[in-house]
């Protein structure tokens, strides 16, 4: 890396955003080393607190609860590794990259080579209203919704709700959905990934229910996955969903400005941000999808335009959570209220 990469910009003029594609190269090797040290300061806890809550059981089950979900939050590291992994990121050795993917995603609940393709289509799309629908929160326009018909608005607020996308959807995505290469089913290769990935889960779940009985699927795998799955949905949500995001029609997207525009900075306390691999910073992640989980906070000390963009506290993320519809006039996205009064 050079000293340029190592220097704070203090820019007088902001930079178009494919502009930061080249200077955010600097950044995109990862060091094997320290890719190593951050799975094995993951996967081992993830591990010592499974096999804590496992001899708890014979104690206290609230115990076993708690360890439980102090656990999700190791699991949905896990799933951000597996998320760089799918990038490239991780390790600079592909393979080796696809094949940790792959272990992770039997503890994710999710077929890595799936998910790698899904989610490579929300990155090509992110803010493309013209090519909605796959790896992304279904969302519609004003004019859209108001033209929809009484029961597909119904079907609209139902799916918008915090009870579906943060209670119901969560374990509907990573239970059932994730079982089948929804939207790939042409592909062998995507019934492989999620076939094989089943049979794995269903292999470790069948040792589990062996060796401990129900207590243990109960009480520490059902509890971590889905408090893990809930906060990874609400991480995703709110990394596109906010009030200046960017949203496009095909004429007029472009791919770096839906990246740069079009993807939150999440404001977390400092332990939150290291469970979360920094996936709040992640503006920079669409911009260069590349760059390691551990190397974002690098580019944002090196970078004031970029560590001042798009920034969004907790408290705002809450408030952005009642927006629902964008509206092409107003570039805004709005709550059904604020739609009703726009009319």
């Amino acid at each position: 890396m050079t000293d340029q990469a190592h220097s704070p910009q203090h820019d007088s003029a902001p930079r178009a955003a494919k502009d930061w594609v080249s200077i955010l190269s600097r950044y995109r090797a990862s060091t094997p080393s320290r890719s190593l040290f951050e799975l094995g300061v993951t996967i081992g806890p993830f591990v010592s607190l499974w096999a804590l809550a496992w001899w708890s059981l014979s104690y206290s089950y609230w115990l076993t609860l708690a360890l439980s979900l102090c656990n999700a939050a190791f699991l949905l590291r896990l799933f951000a590794i597996q998320h760089d992994c799918g990038h490239g990121a991780f390790f600079d050795n592909r393979t080796l990259s696809d094949w940790l993917g792959r272990v992770l995603g039997v503890l994710t609940l999710t077929p890595y080579d799936v998910w790698r393709r899904t989610h490579s289509m929300h990155h090509s799309a992110s803010g493309n209203l013209s090519r909605r629908g796959i790896g992304d929160i279904h969302t519609l326009t004003v004019a859209e919704y108001q033209a929809a018909s009484p029961l597909r608005r119904l079907r609209y607020r139902l799916y918008r709700s915090p009870l579906v996308l943060f209670g119901l959807g969560p374990g509907y995505l990573f239970f059932l959905q994730n079982r089948l290469p929804l939207g790939l089913l042409a592909k062998a290769r995507y019934w492989v990934s999620a076939m094989a990935t089943n049979a794995a889960i269903l292999a470790a779940l069948g040792l589990i229910l062996h060796f401990g009985g129900l207590a243990p699927i109960l009480l520490i795998f059902l509890p971590s996955t889905l408090l893990a799955a809930t906060a990874g949905v609400w991480l995703f949500y709110v990394q596109h969903q906010f009030e200046t995001t960017h949203w496009e029609e095909e004429a007029d997207w472009q791919l770096h400005d839906a990246a740069l525009h079009g993807s939150s900075h999440y404001i977390l306390p400092g332990w939150l941000q290291w469970l979360s691999a920094n996936i709040g910073i992640h503006h920079v992640h669409h911009v260069h999808s590349r760059i390691p989980f551990y190397r974002l906070p690098e580019v944002l000390r090196d970078h004031a335009e970029l560590a001042i963009a798009n920034r969004m506290t907790i408290r705002e993320s809450l408030r952005n959570a009642r927006l629902h519809l964008w509206c092409e006039q107003r570039r805004r996205l709005l709550s059904f209220a604020q739609a009703r009064q726009n009319a």
